[in-house]
């Protein structure tokens, strides 16, 4: 039984898709997570992105996010 010899990303779709129906969106995302290196430093990122801003900044903004 010979099968066609589908290109990887159409398979990487589907793959993503089934795992998002069967164990859930986040489940999925860590699950990928395990097979992905990182780059950069996140550390640094993070101290620039929020140099500004306070732990309360934070925390305001966060419950912001949450009633939109």
């Amino acid at each position: 039984m010979a099968r066609e010899v589908r290109p990887l990303n159409e398979i990487t779709e589907d793959a993503i898709r089934i795992l998002c129906q069967e164990i859930g969106v986040v489940n999925t995302a860590r699950f990928i997570n395990q097979f992905t290196t990182g780059f950069g430093d996140s550390t640094e990122e993070r101290e620039r992105i929020f140099a500004d801003m306070s732990l309360d900044d934070l925390l305001s903004d966060i419950k912001q996010m949450r009633k939109e």
